[in-house]
């Protein structure tokens, strides 16, 4: 049985007499995915910041493995468009690396080439790259990933999903991350816990996609489209989401 890296129970959090978390139980292990959905407002960023101890909970406990490692990327950072900043300086703002294991771990998420590139000049699906790439140097046991596609387009939003995917399979690293693409995430997550204040409903994607709380809240399209999804391409992308066509089988 996978080890528990995280666990919240009966969380809940009010702010200004308002109920934002209501009795969430959460549970997060070793090499497995999980992935909160839900619409706008819902309390996803919120529940995330409880589970890291950014913020205290009004009720309930979270508890986390004695020294857990986390790899946070939050939902929005911003970085002030004069300011002359580089690649490899932006992944050492916070944590002493040496420039091998900062191009090792650009290398991982496949952008070792912009290690020395200011960083306003990189594309949305780059620059989730590098910051994901900065996670990864504190070796992680657990990726925290708030809207890890922020910002990138549809066909590197599928790109970095298979990325996370892939990370979590090399490195058996938990995933838990906040989406609002349950389509494009099928493939690339283990548990779903759809949240609108409270758990709605939880469990394997294609079962939360028939859900009569997830249909009451996306719609009977967004359902059906999901039920029958399914995400088989005969090309790649690149690190910039650009589309590359797979090589035949046999190919050199």
């Amino acid at each position: 049985m996978a080890e528990t890296l995280l666990e919240a129970r009966d969380l809940s959090f009010e702010l200004g007499g308002r109920r934002l978390i209501d009795a969430v139980d959460l549970t997060v292990a070793a090499g497995e995915i999980i992935t909160l959905i839900g619409p706008n407002g819902a309390g996803k960023t919120t529940l995330l910041k409880l589970l890291l101890g950014l913020l205290d909970p009004s009720a309930g406990r979270v508890r986390r493995r004695d020294g857990l490692r986390v790899g946070y990327l939050p939902q929005r950072l911003h970085i002030d468009p004069i300011l002359p900043i580089t690649v490899a300086r932006l992944m050492t703002l916070t944590v002493r690396r040496p420039r091998e294991a900062v191009r090792a771990a650009l290398d991982e998420v496949d952008v070792a080439r912009l290690i020395d590139a200011p960083v306003q000049t990189l594309s949305g699906g780059e620059l989730q790259r590098v910051l994901l790439a900065r996670c990864l140097l504190l070796d992680p046991d657990l990726l925290v990933l708030d809207e890890p596609v922020q910002g990138v387009d549809f066909a590197g939003e599928a790109a970095l999903y298979e990325l996370i995917a892939a990370l979590r399979s090399r490195r058996g690293c938990g995933v838990l991350m906040v989406s609002h693409d349950l389509h494009l995430v099928m493939a690339a997550t283990d548990h779903v816990v759809c949240l609108n204040h409270h758990v709605c409903c939880a469990g394997s994607a294609r079962s939360v996609a028939r859900d009569p709380e997830y249909v009451r809240l996306f719609g009977a399209r967004a359902a059906e489209a999901l039920a029958i999804y399914s995400h088989h391409h005969d090309h790649d992308h690149d690190h910039a989401g650009e589309v590359v066509p797979l090589e035949a089988d046999g190919a050199a």
